[in-house]
């Protein structure tokens, strides 16, 4: 689609506006085709595309965001921005997801290495392992079989279901988690529970006879327990950069004495939308039996 032009106007043949663009005409066509940069008009007979002169900024724009790797929606998104200031805000945006996917990337690599050159030892070093108590607390749950590819957006989507939920059962009462009754990982599909403590045990049971019984919600009493734990940041949440985590506390368990009294666990403390790659999210924890008499 080629763009209004003004009756006087100048127009520049694309071989000029290339050599002012400082672009080469392949790569002009190339945007005319990707939709991002459309000539001003393209002349019927000849199939000639005329550029105007104000198009050089956009021209300029596109090359440099295609340099970022930049997806050509979201390159679309940048450019078309109504004002500057706009476009800047889905660049940084663009920006933080890259930022948070080489973070895990580098979390990912440092794992693997440490497998590779057989320094699991040094690698779980990195973790400090602690026990904590945690009191007797009532659950509302949901349970699902998945992938790991799937695992992220559930659990994001299950908690909030879960902590909406909550208003009706006398509020969250604890920190949200999710259990692992079997593994999983890209083979393997669990199930995996969310679950979210809620302050009303009553509430939360009459809730899920009803509206909870549609969403597949369940309640249930988890007694006090002990957890063997490490925090880990939120780039190290992702598989299968956590199972470095998950392997630290394992080992740190046998060296011990203390075997495992329930599934594993992962406990989301923080604010996950608002945290940076290098900002501690969640502990990857393993039940090891009741607290500890004082």
């Amino acid at each position: 689609m080629t763009e209004d032009v003004g009756v006087d106007e100048e127009l520049l043949s694309i071989g000029a506006f290339a050599a002012r663009a400082r672009l080469s005409a392949k790569a002009l066509r190339l945007y005319d085709r990707l939709g991002l940069l459309a000539p001003a008009r393209v002349d019927g007979t000849t199939g000639y595309r005329f550029y105007r002169a104000g198009q050089v900024e956009r021209a300029r724009l596109v090359a440099l965001l295609r340099q970022l790797d930049m997806p050509l929606a979201r390159i679309a998104e940048v450019v078309d921005a109504d004002g500057g200031a706009a476009g800047a805000e889905r660049l940084a945006a663009y920006w933080a997801d890259v930022e948070a996917r080489h973070a895990g990337q580098r979390a990912l690599a440092d794992y693997l290495r440490g497998r590779l050159s057989g320094r699991s030892s040094e690698m779980y070093g990195k973790f400090v392992v602690e026990t904590v108590d945690v009191p007797a607390q009532v659950l509302i749950t949901e349970s699902r079989h998945l992938l790991a590819d799937e695992l992220p957006a559930w659990i994001g989507a299950s908690l909030g279901r879960l902590e909406e939920a909550a208003r009706e059962c006398g509020g969250v009462a604890g920190t949200p988690f999710v259990a692992y009754h079997a593994e999983v990982s890209a083979e393997s599909d669990g199930p995996a529970e969310a679950c979210v403590p809620v302050a009303d045990e009553a509430a939360a049971r009459a809730w899920a006879e009803g509206r909870g019984r549609a969403r597949g919600t369940t309640v249930r009493a988890e007694p006090a327990l002990r957890l063997a734990r490490t925090r880990i940041t939120k780039a190290q949440v992702a598989h299968p950069q956590i199972l470095a985590a998950f392997e630290a506390v394992e080992e740190w368990m046998e060296a011990e004495g203390l075997t495992p009294t329930g599934p594993c666990r992962e406990v989301y403390f923080a604010d996950w939308s608002a945290a940076g790659p290098e900002d501690p999210v969640c502990d990857v924890a393993f039940p090891v039996g009741p607290p500890a008499e004082g």
